[in-house]
């Protein structure tokens, strides 16, 4: 679980225009993805020394290696997209079903069967477990929709950062077997980029070793051999997992850092603002794609809390770094199961609980990125109020600045816009009203102002 100390401002601000390492960045954000795939935090940047030691032993080039490298940091880049469908059909937490699916053979139709059975209407009575699981059972060709959907979406995301054709081709068939029963695409043996083969065993081994130790991994290694990996690929994987020095590795509390010292100095990509725009951009849109009733708000918000700054006169400096935070301010939502976020109706106590720990998994991933560290605590702020009954720090008008105050502002009106499951979208002037009735003692009146300036010009200039 994330601290829950109050986060504090950097004491040296980061040159927003300053080009940084994209390893750096991507190998903080992979926690994000993380917690979307239901995995332990850090399963990413394992994943990423175990794949980068078996495409060495592999005989890898460097352009190879390079583009192995982006790959296995950006593996997970569309998962969250099949969230909100795993979540309804299973009619249990996504993040406990993924991690069940990671393990099961899916050739062994048995060991299937029972572990869909098991991941079906989690903690429900029986007769609600049995229709889910049958439901299932009739969804003909669910499992090819549903890793087609994140597969696709996760070249595409790493084809918009600009990344080569291999890491791209790498995502799009990470989940293809070597016997042909994989997905999306059914391709088997020599027809399955060599990349993604090393991305599959990578991923598997470190989903298996971390779950079930060392024995168990290279009894899995070897038992699909020949069905789900590579057999060449597989026996250099099992002869490598005996190396102490790989898993000191793995299991180093720097393993972060260690993952971005090993970025290929062939490829070394480094990026200033425009990139960490793209990046901010890119990752606001794996963030909203984890329901379908968020579509868009991490870049609405950004729009909002942008247009109240210039209203203000935030100065350049200080416009780069809200529009950052809104576009991240999300990003620890990722970690709430769907089954809390669509829900159709009033949440209890405990699914409150898991909402408002969202911000604290926003602190967590961005303060640890040396370019997103100075708006790290905007972003996790976004639920703060004037009054300290915000969540979760409680923190108080003195301990909010004017961006944050802008973000909140942003956030809440956004929200109250927004179609969800229990209700429509709300009016221009019904949204309004309500920052209104908060104005001045929750919410900062200069934000309201300014906002309310922005949204009823536009709205008048759409009437005409």
């Amino acid at each position: 679980m994330p601290d829950a100390t109050q986060p504090s401002t950097p004491a040296v601000p980061h040159a927003g225009d300053q080009a940084v390492p994209v390893s750096e960045v991507l190998a903080s954000l992979s926690r994000a993805l993380d917690l979307t795939e239901g995995q332990p935090l850090g399963h990413s940047v394992r994943s990423c020394v175990i794949g980068m030691r078996l495409g060495r032993e592999a005989g890898l080039g460097e352009d190879d290696l390079a583009e192995l490298y982006y790959a296995l940091l950006l593996k997970d880049a569309g998962c969250s997209s099949n969230a909100a469908r795993l979540a309804s059909v299973f009619g249990s937490d996504d993040h406990a079903v993924k991690p069940r699916l990671k393990t099961v053979d899916w050739d062994d139709r048995m060991a299937l069967a029972v572990e869909t059975w098991r991941a079906s209407g989690m903690r429900q009575s029986l007769g609600s477990r049995l229709r889910y699981f049958l439901g299932v059972a009739r969804q003909e060709h669910m499992a090819r929709d549903v890793i087609a959907t994140r597969c696709e979406r996760g070249a595409e995301i790493a084809r918009r950062l600009g990344f080569p054709k291999g890491t791209v081709e790498a995502i799009r068939s990470l989940d293809e077997h070597w016997n042909g029963n994989g997905h999306p695409e059914g391709r088997s043996g020599e027809a399955i980029p060599l990349l993604s083969r090393i991305l599959n065993i990578a991923q598997t081994i470190e989903v298996f070793w971390a779950s079930e130790g060392p024995e168990a991994t290279a009894t899995m290694l070897r038992d699909r051999r020949g069905r789900w990996f590579d057999p060449t690929l597989t026996d250099r994987a099992v002869a490598m997992l005996p190396d102490p020095s790989l898993w000191v590795s793995v299991q180093s509390p720097d393993v972060d850092a260690l993952v971005v010292a090993m970025e290929p100095v062939a490829e070394m990509r480094r990026v200033g603002a425009r990139g960490l725009d793209d990046i901010a951009r890119a990752y606001a849109d794996i963030i909203d794609a984890k329901s379908p009733f968020t579509f868009r708000h991490s870049s609405q918000v950004a729009a909002y809390a942008t247009a109240i700054g210039e209203q203000l006169r935030f100065d350049a400096a200080t416009m780069t770094r809200t529009r950052r935070a809104a576009l991240l301010h999300d990003i620890g939502k990722v970690g709430v199961s769907n089954r809390i976020l669509d829900k159709n109706g009033p949440l209890d106590l405990d699914e409150r609980a898991a909402i408002e720990r969202h911000p604290l998994h926003t602190w967590e991933i961005l303060r640890r990125i040396s370019a997103f560290a100075d708006f790290a605590r905007q972003a996790a702020t976004h639920h703060e109020k004037l009054d300290g009954t915000g969540y979760p720090w409680n923190l108080g008008a003195d301990e909010l600045d004017l961006p944050s105050r802008a973000l909140v502002v942003a956030d809440i009106y956004e929200a109250l816009t927004a179609s969800r499951p229990y209700r429509d979208g709300m009016s221009v002037e019904k949204a309004l009203g309500i920052l209104e009735r908060d104005k001045g003692t929750r919410l900062d009146a200069s934000c309201v102002d300014a906002l309310a300036a922005v949204v009823t010009r536009d709205a008048g200039e759409d009437s005409l």
